[in-house]
């Protein structure tokens, strides 16, 4: 037997459970993961309250979790495809330390079975807490930033620029030559501009703020990482074109405004978990790491992470 999170309805932290639950069995083209760290993001608290039962809907009990890193300790034997192909995991072996992401909602917890297909191989400089946290906010920003298609010389503003994604974001959105405005709250500021940023803090009189951080007044694309109205001001306030406006949390407003809806989905390869983890291993991005939990504490983790004022990940460490 071992531990895992579970939840049985939707609702508060308060439905979370760590169980004992039998190990789970590699299949065809699958490895064993003995997970050593696993982020934690608010997508996951939105399904677990039941705010995305129409788009992601839950099966009960549902496990959660997506990102992961961990030691390899077993891998799947060689089987059937249902298209009659024959499968087998060659790329790794046991005792491999691998980062990358789990579809079926089940990293949370000290055991996972991951098709291998979803796995890279952990750089020795990367830490297990950064390694373990990188897939969601890392795959989000990756592709938020590549959606806008951003240009040396123009100003882009980035809502929940201190956040998990957001701290990715700015730094990704930094090198591409583009002028970053990075909004959030003044304890933030400093970072935000050891980061490639100029700190906006958010708050009443944000647009006029926003044109005259953009020099020369215009901002040229928008990505909303926070919601909570943040389309709308790029939209109307500050003429952002539409196609140029991403966000991976207002719904509602892509459906309202037109704009772009680009996020992890778009960027879930092996191949870019290893670009960010090589870039993270190279000194060229910092994943900010706020706290780590052990598993037990997941109900304090998802506490901490749904008052939206961390910068960074949070971590559980099972």
């Amino acid at each position: 037997m071992t531990r895992a999170v579970q939840f049985d309805r939707y609702g508060d932290v308060d439905v979370l459970e760590v169980r004992e639950v039998p190990r789970p069995e590699p299949g065809p083209g699958e490895v064993l993961v003995e997970v050593k760290a696993a982020g934690i993001n608010p997508g996951e608290a939105m399904i677990r309250r039941g705010f995305l039962h129409d788009i992601w809907p839950a099966t009960f009990p549902s496990g959660e979790g997506s990102d992961l890193a961990g030691v390899i300790v077993e891998l799947g034997h060689r089987g059937e495809r249902s298209d009659g192909t024959r499968s087998g995991v060659t790329e790794f072996a046991v005792g491999d330390e691998v980062l990358g992401f789990s579809m079926r909602r089940s990293s949370h917890a000290e055991y996972v079975t991951v098709p291998a297909d979803q796995l890279t191989a952990k750089p020795a400089g990367v830490s297990w807490e950064v390694a373990g946290s990188l897939y969601v906010a890392g795959s989000t920003a990756y592709a938020a930033v590549g959606s806008v298609a951003l240009k040396a010389g123009e100003t882009v503003a980035i809502a929940g620029a201190a956040g998990g994604v957001g701290s990715i974001a700015v730094q990704l959105a930094a090198r591409t030559g583009a002028r970053v405005l990075g909004i959030a709250g003044p304890a933030n500021d400093d970072w935000l501009r050891k980061h490639g940023a100029t700190p906006v803090n958010y708050g009443d009189g944000l647009a006029d703020r926003l044109r005259a951080a953009a020099e020369p007044g215009r901002v040229d694309a928008f990505l909303d990482f926070f919601g909570g109205g943040y389309v709308a001001l790029a939209v109307d306030e500050l003429g952002v074109p539409r196609e140029r406006v991403d966000t991976v949390i207002d719904f509602a407003a892509i459906e309202q405004f037109g704009v772009l809806g680009v996020g992890s989905a778009e960027a879930s390869t092996a191949a870019v978990m290893a670009e960010l983890a090589a870039a993270v291993a190279s000194g060229e991005l910092e994943v900010p790491i706020a706290k780590v939990y052990p598993l037990a504490e997941v109900r304090a983790a998802y506490r901490d992470l749904e008052e939206r004022h961390t910068r960074g990940k949070l971590v559980l460490r099972p």
